[in-house]
């Protein structure tokens, strides 16, 4: 499996790619600000056909490239429905930072062409690779989490945890959508019962393991 990372735009967020080797189909997971020319580089590089554009949640260091990226690449773009309205009115799940930070900017957004609502516990098929989608609201009400088959010796599976759970901490809660105890309850059901072997990819930040997380994250350790 080729997984690549990279951070992009001034929220450093995580855009990966995700293919079962060179010269094939691929998956974008989470292209926000920015993040198009590293998607551009990394299928150039590996000669790949982006097929979909998966996003873990609708805020816009997330999916600020979802059109431009799904559109070059005539692409499905996945979302949940609960977050689809971010799409093209992200404003919405912003925060007052974030809003001041744009001010100033001209700005428009739109869905892509071609877009597909996701739903707990179900399992995409997409560019020879196996996705099975977690809900896991708290961050926002359309979180959720990808986890695809890993074929290694010592990792079972890979998890895409966008900003539900990162290295020694979660996702903030104080946005709109957010709610702490809709976060924590995800982390219990979601999280907790999963395999100690399984890698963490996050929306921010280095990867993690559930082991790790188990072991060391005070969120998780609360539980």
């Amino acid at each position: 499996m080729l997984i690549a990372g990279f951070p992009a735009g001034p929220w450093g967020t995580n855009c990966y790619v995700v293919a079962t080797g060179p010269g094939s189909e691929c998956v974008v997971i989470d292209p926000g600000k920015d993040a198009a020319q590293g998607v551009a580089d990394v299928v150039r590089e590996h000669r790949l056909k982006p097929v979909s554009v998966l996003v873990t949640h609708g805020h816009v260091d997330h999916m600020w490239c979802v059109a431009p990226v799904a559109g070059t690449y005539d692409s499905t773009a996945w979302i949940h429905p609960a977050d689809r309205h971010l799409l093209s009115d992200p404003m919405a799940g912003m925060s007052r930072e974030t809003t001041q930070m744009l001010l100033g900017g001209s700005y428009e957004w739109a869905e892509p062409d071609d877009v597909r609502e996701l739903a707990d516990d179900q399992v995409l098929e997409l560019a020879g690779l196996r996705f099975v989608v977690d809900h896991t609201p708290g961050h926002t009400e359309g979180s959720v989490t990808f986890r695809t088959p890993y074929d290694a010796q010592d990792v079972s599976e890979v998890m895409f945890s966008g900003d539900l759970l990162f290295a020694g901490s979660i996702g903030r809660t104080d946005l709109p959508g957010g709610d702490h105890a809709t976060m924590l309850r995800s982390l219990a059901t979601k999280v907790l019962p999963l395999a100690d072997d399984i890698v963490v990819l996050p929306g921010h930040g280095e990867q993690t393991s559930i082991a790790r997380e188990r072991a060391t994250n005070p969120f998780l350790q609360d539980l």
